[in-house]
């Protein structure tokens, strides 16, 4: 089968490297999800409700990331995932995936400006938020307007520091869970107690695990990126499929052994969304200047996430125009090889996003927050159902298994219960008063994009050619 979009692919400069994508979808993934929501699942499920949902996360991630190699390998374009939902389920699908996982990642962008002028508030408390809020999004944007080069190696190394944080944390942390470094208010290790001695693993039952499903997969997400990247990236045949697996190991690692120390170090009643648990762990190790450390490292995590993100959601705009499904302007590209129009338009509505959080968060803004959970598992979803309907058709038409030089293990049966995994995820959020908004925004959201794209087709197909 030949490789979807070649041909309007070679306006893209291909100047990412392995060690690019790499941190570009850490980069997206090691946020405000690691850093401020394990204190929520924690709070919720319970320390072993909170591993094991993070495990079942991990899963989940793990086979999504297997169909994604498959695709991305065969057909590596820029915004692949709503070119492999057209192309392999329906337009209309592919339509639908494209703008929601636009949604998502510039809702994501304008929340991090926010959270990162607050954070501000720490240092400089007389300065507004919004100057800082400013400051960053000028930063942001200059650094994904340049070059693509640039972008990719300025997120390389901030996406590097949060690695080297967290590692530093889990190795404290799990000292500390042992007794091999004192925590403040125990004499001994502090892990039995808190696993054993509050209400035990699940003090919750099991039902909050699906509960919080929805909150770990969003937690995750940020991986995807390895098949936004496809496009620009040099030799995807052999990056790609390095990137996936060195990504999906290392963020398993990542969050499952934090989470591990989480669970270990904090009682489970004290865990929530207002400080940073990772700032708990810290102040109880006694660290000098835990605070202001921490604060920092957040900090520069919201930055990194906004960086990947504004990245994300202008490929997938210039994406549906390269389908012709919306405007050419979107499409069109500065000497550099970047989309700048399709930047603009994703940095205004992260920009009205971000107002929204300020002047209505109680409405508006927790609405679009909502969406974006949601948003993700169903693009997700759009994933492995593209990787499924691919493979059947490439045999169907005499492909053989050996000429694809990446292949999902294990099919049909990994896309199936990759799937149903993130339809349980998305079923749980109505059992959650709490996050039961986001079905009652995302499934109607879904709904009007599949209308928007057959009235606008109905409508070309209605207009007579000029002549």
């Amino acid at each position: 089968m030949s490789k979807i979009g070649e041909n309007e692919q070679h306006t893209l400069k291909r100047s990412m490297k392995s060690r690019h994508i790499f941190m570009i979808s850490l980069g997206g993934v090691i946020g405000t999800g690691l850093f401020l929501s394990t204190g929520y699942t924690l709070n919720l499920a319970g320390p072993g409700g909170a591993v094991l949902a993070y495990l079942v996360g991990a899963l989940i991630m793990y086979l999504v990331m297997l169909c994604l190699g498959e695709l991305s390998v065969a057909m590596p374009v820029t915004g692949s995932f709503p070119a492999y939902a057209t192309k392999f389920i329906g337009p209309a699908t592919g339509f639908t995936i494209g703008w929601l996982y636009w949604l998502t990642w510039v809702v994501t962008v304008g929340s991090e400006f926010t959270a990162a002028g607050l954070l501000m508030q720490r240092w400089f408390p007389n300065i507004s938020v919004w100057i800082w809020s400013a400051i960053f999004a000028v930063l942001l944007f200059t650094l994904n307007a340049l070059s693509v080069k640039f972008f990719a190696e300025s997120e390389f190394w901030v996406a590097g520091f949060k690695v080297i944080v967290i590692i530093l944390f889990i190795g404290l942390g799990g000292a500390a869970m042992f007794g091999l470094i004192p925590m403040e208010g125990h004499a001994s290790a502090p892990m039995f107690s808190n696993l054993l001695n509050q209400g035990g693993l699940f003090p919750n039952g099991f039902l909050p695990v699906l509960f919080v499903m929805i909150s770990v997969n969003f937690a995750f997400s940020g991986t995807e990126l390895i098949g936004v990247t496809a496009g620009e990236t040099e030799n995807p045949d052999v990056s790609i499929p390095r990137s996936i697996r060195t990504v999906v190991w290392r963020t398993m690692i990542f969050f499952v052994g934090a989470i591990i120390v989480l669970a270990g170090l904090i009682p489970w009643k004290e865990a929530g969304v207002i400080e940073s648990p990772f700032v708990l762990v810290f102040d109880k190790i006694g660290i000098p200047y835990a605070a202001d450390i921490m604060n920092f490292v957040i900090l520069t995590a919201l930055l990194s996430v906004g960086n990947s993100g504004l990245y994300a959601s202008t490929r997938m705009l210039w994406a549906l125009s390269q389908e012709k499904m919306i405007s050419p302007w979107l499409g069109k590209l500065t000497s550099n090889g970047v989309p700048l129009n399709a930047l603009i338009i994703s940095m205004l509505v992260s920009c009205l996003s971000l107002l929204s959080s300020v002047i209505a968060p109680d409405t508006v803004y927790v609405v679009l927050i909502a969406i974006s959970g949601f948003a993700v598992v169903a693009v997700w979803m759009g994933i492995v159902a593209s990787q499924f309907m691919f493979r059947r058709q490439f045999l169907k038409e005499g492909g053989r298994l050996q000429d694809l030089k990446y292949r999902t293990p294990l099919y049909p049966y990994v896309p199936i219960a990759a799937f149903l995994l993130c339809l349980t995820s998305c079923i749980g959020l109505y059992f959650d008063p709490a996050q039961r908004i986001a079905l009652y925004c995302g499934v109607p959201f879904v709904v009007m994009c599949y209308l928007i794209y057959y009235l606008k087709n109905k409508k070309s197909a209605a207009t007579p050619p000029a002549q």
